[in-house]
């Protein structure tokens, strides 16, 4: 589902008012939810999660958190609820057998870093993930889970949107009333640029939090390939528009964009419009690669996911921000080993 504009705009207006009631009562059964004792479950467990509905860059930072246990020797397995697959499992991803309508798009991507469990239950989840020797657990999403102990927890922020009108769904886009999140939260990667992220920045920093600094790069070869060519661009991310305006920083011709609901798997009438509309104008068709992992493995979107320039991003830290992560990673993990 695409997020709803009023979600984003000052107090929310009289649609926000007039849900407030319910967002009080989603508010109080979330925080309720989030106060339970989580299991320990013998390894570290780092939590990447988000304030809000949607996408706030989790993905791109658990990547990087997995790529820095992998190379220190931590062994990492990431765990995901795999949201959007209809495999509930506990199981290990596979991309031979696996597609984004069994275990969601993000374990696809996940799994080209370390070994990926999709689990609705998390302590499932888990659990196998020890039984498979995982030295640390990384939870791509969570934050708002109570179902496992966790040893370090990050909050990923958009800082272009930040909370929207800081109210709880349906009335606004935080997952639980804010005060609640922030407390169970370590440190916060403000992603991009915006005052909105700033404002959220300063709250935390007030809180004795640490704020690190990071942006979403396009990758440089991809980048340099999309340079003057006529493009229609499509995606089904939590902002498509932020997707868009990264195609023309890099120089593409944006003649054309289709934004779809997030997680969405595209229909038939879609694709076609896609394949149809690129050879009639001449475009070269672009995407995210988290689009392109959706289509992967579908026989109905063979062609298109063939056709398909995809533009990967990775999330970079500024100036000391990648020795400050470092430093948090490394002390979660101490402390984990001396409470062993």
């Amino acid at each position: 589902m695409k997020a709803p504009a009023f979600w984003w705009q000052g107090d929310g207006g009289w649609r926000a008012a007039l849900l407030a009631p319910v967002a009080a009562l989603y508010g109080l059964l979330a925080a309720r939810r989030m106060n339970r004792p989580g299991r320990d479950t013998g390894v570290p467990v780092i939590c990447i999660g988000n304030f809000v509905a949607g996408g706030a860059g989790k993905t791109p930072l658990a990547l990087l958190i997995g790529d820095k246990l992998e190379q220190a020797g931590h062994r990492p397995a990431f765990l995901s609820r795999g949201y959007g697959g209809r495999l509930a499992g506990p199981l290990v991803v596979d991309r031979d057998t696996h597609d984004a309508r069994d275990v969601g798009d993000e374990p696809l991507l996940l799994d080209a870093v370390a070994t990926t469990v999709v689990s609705r239950d998390r302590d499932h989840g888990a659990r196998l993930a020890v039984s498979l020797g995982a030295g640390a657990i990384v939870m791509d999403d969570g934050l708002q889970n109570p179902a496992l102990a966790k040893t370090l927890t990050l909050a990923a922020v958009d800082a272009a949107t930040g909370i929207g009108n800081g109210r709880c769904l349906p009335a606004g886009p935080l997952r639980a009333p804010l005060a609640v999140q922030l407390a169970r939260v370590d440190a916060l990667v403000l992603i991009g640029a915006g005052q909105a992220g700033e404002t959220l920045a300063a709250t935390a920093g007030a809180l004795g939090k640490p704020v690190l600094r990071a942006d979403l790069e396009p990758d440089e070869q991809a980048a340099a390939a999309l340079q003057g060519r006529r493009v229609l661009a499509f995606a089904g991310i939590g902002r498509p528009d932020k997707f868009f305006e990264t195609l023309r920083q890099v120089g593409a011709d944006l003649v054309e964009t289709r934004s779809f609901g997030d997680h969405a798997p595209l229909r038939p009438a879609q694709i076609r419009d896609l394949t149809e509309t690129a050879r009639r104008e001449n475009l070269a068709l672009v995407t995210t690669a988290k689009d392109h992992a959706r289509m992967a493995g579908r026989p109905d979107c063979a062609e298109l996911a063939a056709a398909t320039t995809v533009l990967p991003v990775k999330l970079t830290l500024r100036g000391g921000d990648d020795a400050r992560l470092d430093e948090l990673l490394m002390a979660a993990l101490a402390k984990s080993q001396k409470a062993i």
